[in-house]
């Protein structure tokens, strides 16, 4: 399983391996990561799932997709070049030692 690295606001990183074929988001709820919100369940529909990809590991995602460029409009916090909905950011064997970073509040 590739490993993702979950970084919260105060510095603690959490290594978690996340399945293939799960999402970014769905790792973190599934391991009580704090500052992951969720509240749609994963269908790009109210960005508490944004985060940050650090910059040494944002070329290992796909490209960010229309829906969910015009959805990070919404964030809480501001939109950065790393950022990203989590629940659109798919698990695969080439995300293995991605790096998120959680912004500060989700809503």
């Amino acid at each position: 399983m590739p490993d993702i690295t979950y970084i919260t606001v105060d510095g603690t990183a959490r290594v978690i391996d996340v399945p293939v074929g799960t999402s970014v988001m769905r790792g973190a709820v599934l391991n009580d990561v704090p500052g992951i919100v969720a509240q749609c369940g994963g269908n790009a529909q109210c960005a508490t799932c944004h985060v940050y990809v650090d910059e040494a590991t944002r070329d290992k995602p796909e490209p960010v997709r229309p829906d969910e460029d015009d959805m990070l409009g919404f964030t809480a916090c501001p939109r950065t070049e790393g950022s990203r909905l989590s629940c659109r950011l798919k698990v695969t064997e080439a995300l293995d030692g991605l790096v998120v970073r959680l912004p500060e509040r989700q809503y």
